[in-house]
């Protein structure tokens, strides 16, 4: 198994280093032309925190308050390795086990593969760096030798946080997805409930802990004037990291999805059958796609999110005692994070265990909605609570606590809010859901597609108004004094990055119900792989070993049920994370314009409409969106196309009972190179068109930064939720009518194939797109602001040539990726 992958890893590491080679020239000769030695701020990265310590919260300082919290983050780490020793200690079949350890085997490969690959990526942020910090604008009065390897080593501290806690979401959800299909044996439902939430929490609070223990060693243990270049560092790494993992991770596993399910139609055979050798790619996909990048992403989005409120909270606030209440209150409710989501985790276990624990039938949604809306409820009184007791004076105002508590509980009722309207759309219980399969039976899979994005879109308009209405609330609280109070400018932008802030208020359920799908959906795969049924003598086995008597049937129905759950709750966490990249980025955003309008006392009037390039920008990001759509898809289309092609030419049906070792790991190999030829394309047309946007005119800019959050969060929404309507509409025809094999079923399967790149490849990676570009944003913008200042006309010179260099590769994400013409019709054709 060790070396199985070496061959792609060779060619895709020689195909991505004669791309970047050229890129990377491109970048280091034209910015070493007009590279001048700068005297100002670096930016964000030139920030100075205040002395935390300067102000005492319940009689003990602000330092010594903080560290109290690492204690806390100790214990949500334990909390998750204990977990983690609990799955790995669970009873679990020989034959099941096996099967989970390969599909670990080929996870860890394909980890292993992309990690080297996103250190390629890295070189690219780097170069920027070291032209901006080491060359045109060190940080003030600090040797270059010093902030910039903190810069770049905090980069890749971020890159190694999202790479870790990637790596840690696969190993425990391949403890228990063998672990889950065992106790399916058993024939209760509760068990193969409590093991995927188990292990989502698991992850959940690692990631939170992990990342909150990195920013509180900056904020606590790093001299206040290099803090700036650490966090600044930390969240470009991080960003970049979940960027390449979660695109990659996209298109490989629905590479690997499509492939495998168009098998049950051109072959009748059943799901997940071992003959079929792109299953084990399949269950790879499954947590590359749906724990690598959900885990990257959610490690991301926490850390980007407090980085642009601390950023925001030192450009903003001019009083430093309150710069100092409000940047240990935000962390002190990071904290809390953690505590309210293992208080709700015990409390609904303790609840379902008693109501369903002995129970032959549940509705295995019901409590995981009420873990949800339990936490919910938690963080919300939690956070009224610890405001009132730690910031109950701001600025000499008595009132402003509970203002604040209530614009993040505007985020934190999102968090549960937006969940049951996801699932309005997209629940085997959803009226849009049994639409499909209603249209789907009349009309095959043409009207049951359509069905779904009626589903998509109707989804957009309930999703976008509840946003703008908890906005709206966060929005008139700001107004409400705050701005005095704390001597801030512009309340209403910090207002909208606290509501961003409280979508994550309860982070490790959000991440612990998104893990819960891949499990799920790895268990029914793990059952079907381990052909458990044909084991000699098994279920007298089974009898003597672990003392229950097994029904494979009840087994397999549980089974198939609870991922349909799976299915559901993996799509309500989309819209969360990119409703929080949309309105944190609004926070980012703020940070750009702040540095060009010298804190809004210049050029105020070009974030106007009036203005040309300020309108040009936001008509430009939407082009980015639908484009990064086409190409994301296109690499999905064209890898499943290869895969299809390989499995039909090769899968064995008479005398086989498994399919070949070797078979399996080329289905994974095809994955893993239209995966990485994908995300390389991707990638360098985001980075320099982020580039040439910035240097073409900077208020265009920021145009284009709010374009591509607005067209993004609405495309996602729409992508995720058709996309987890047609799925779910497939899984009723499996559960509920029992139709497999069927024209209906067909017509399903047909209707997923089109909904995966939709809701797992497309969707969910706009959200760090959306961030990287606006992080990567803060440094273009400031390259290109230090040009003109000596040379305008170079800077549309580069302007010109970074957008040409974007476009090639924008060319190449389609005409670089076809399927092509040489098809058996084409030929047949051809032949006539």
């Amino acid at each position: 198994m060790r070396n199985w992958l070496a061959k792609i890893v060779s060619g895709g590491r020689r195909l991505a280093l004669n791309r970047a080679a050229v890129a990377a020239f491109v970048t280091l000769a034209a910015s070493a032309a007009w590279a001048q030695p700068g005297s100002e701020a670096g930016g964000e990265a030139g920030l100075k925190l205040p002395d935390l310590s300067s102000v005492s919260f319940l009689g003990i300082d602000g330092h010594k308050l903080l560290m109290i919290g690492i204690v806390f983050c100790i214990a949500g780490l334990g909390f998750g390795l204990a977990i983690y020793m609990r799955l790995k200690n669970l009873p679990v079949h020989r034959a099941m086990l096996e099967i989970s350890e390969l599909i670990y085997e080929t996870c860890k490969t394909y980890l292993i593969t992309q990690g080297k690959f996103l250190l390629l990526l890295w070189v690219f942020i780097a170069v920027v760096i070291v032209l901006y910090f080491g060359v045109l604008s060190p940080v003030p009065g600090k040797p270059v030798a010093t902030t910039l390897p903190i810069i770049l080593a905090f980069s890749l501290v971020g890159i190694a946080g999202s790479f870790g806690v990637a790596w840690f979401g696969i190993r425990v959800n391949t403890f228990a997805n063998s672990r889950t299909a065992f106790a399916g044996l058993r024939g209760k439902p509760y068990p193969i409930y409590a093991i995927p939430l188990q292990a989502g929490m698991s992850i959940g609070m690692m990631l939170i802990s992990v990342e909150l223990l990195i920013m509180l060693f900056i904020l606590l243990f790093v001299p206040g004037d290099y803090a700036g270049p650490c966090f600044i560092g930390f969240a470009i790494g991080e960003s970049l990291g979940a960027a390449a993992l979660r695109i990659a991770g996209g298109i490989f596993t629905k590479i690997a999805d499509i492939g495998s399910d168009l098998m049950k139609i051109v072959f009748k055979i059943k799901e997940d059958d071992a003959r079929n050798p792109g299953v084990i790619a399949d269950c790879t996909g499954d947590n590359a796609g749906d724990s690598v990048g959900p885990s990257a992403d959610g490690f991301e989005t926490y850390g980007v999110t407090g980085v642009a409120l601390i950023t925001f909270i030192l450009l903003g606030v001019k009083n430093p005692t309150v710069q100092v209440q409000l940047l240990v209150w935000i962390f002190v409710m990071r904290i809390m994070m953690l505590v309210s989501s293992a208080a709700a985790y015990f409390i609904n276990s303790a609840v379902a265990r008693a109501r369903f624990g002995n129970a032959d039938v549940m509705n295995f949604e019901t409590p995981l909605t009420w873990l949800v809306w339990l936490t919910s409820v938690v963080s919300i009184a939690l956070t009224y609570l610890v405001s009132a007791v730690i910031v109950p004076d701001i600025g000499g105002d008595t009132t402003q606590w509970w203002k604040l508590a209530t614009i993040i509980s505007c985020g934190t009722l999102a968090g549960a809010l937006i969940p049951e309207l996801v699932k309005v759309f997209t629940s085997t219980e959803s009226r849009h859901v049994r639409e499909i399969v209603a249209s789907a039976e009349e009309g095959g899979a043409s009207l049951g597609i359509l069905a779904g994005f009626v589903a998509g879109n109707f989804s957009g308009y309930y999703l976008g108004l509840s946003m703008v209405f908890l906005m709206s609330v966060g929005y008139y609280m700001s107004t409400m004094g705050l701005a005095a109070a704390a001597t801030m400018i512009a309340a209403p932008v910090f207002a909208f990055g606290l509501v961003a802030f409280g979508f994550l208020g309860m982070g490790p359920v959000t991440i612990a119900v998104d893990s819960y799908g891949p499990v799920t959906d790895n268990a029914q795969s793990v059952y079907e792989l381990s052909l458990i049924e044909q084991v000699p003598n098994i279920a007298s086995e089974l009898k003597k070993d672990y003392g229950f008597n097994v029904n494979f049937e009840r087994a397999k129905d549980l089974l198939e049920e609870n991922d349909g759950a799976g299915n559901t709750f993996k799509a309500t966490a989309k819209p969360v994370l990119i409703g929080t990249a949309v309105v944190g980025a609004t926070t980012m955003t703020f940070s750009i314009i702040m540095a060009l309008t010298n804190g809004l006392t210049q050029n105020v009037e070009k974030l106007s409409l009036l203005h040309a390039p300020f309108l040009l920008g936001l008509i430009s990001g939407g082009a980015i969106i639908y484009w990064f759509t086409g190409a994301s898809t296109q690499a999905v289309s064209t890898g499943a196309y290869r895969a299809v092609e390989f499995i039909k030419a090769n899968i064995k049906l008479d005398g086989a009972t498994k399919a070949s070792v070797a078979d399996s790991k080329k289905v994974v190999e095809i994955c893993t190179k239209y995966a990485q030829k994908g995300m390389l394309n991707i990638f360098i047309a985001v980075f320099f068109a982020t580039l040439s946007f910035a240097f073409i005119e900077p208020f265009l800019f920021i145009g284009y930064l709010i374009s591509i959050a607005i067209f993004g969060l609405y495309q996602a929404i729409f992508m995720a939720n058709a996309g987890g309507a047609w799925d779910n509409a497939k899984k009723i025809v499996e559960v509920e009518y029992k139709q497999k094999g069927t024209p209906l079923h067909d017509a399903t399967v047909i209707g997923d194939t089109v909904g995966d790149p939709f809701k797992d490849t497309s969707s969910v990676a706009l959200n760090p797109v959306i961030k990287f570009t606006t992080l990567f944003g803060l440094l273009a913008v400031e390259l290109a602001v230090k040009l003109t200042e000596t040379n305008a006309g170079l800077t549309n010179l580069l302007a010109v040539v970074f957008f040409v260099v974007s476009f090639i590769f924008v060319y190449r994400s389609f005409y670089g990726m076809r399927i092509g013409t040489e098809s058996a019709a084409a030929k047949a054709h051809a032949g006539k």
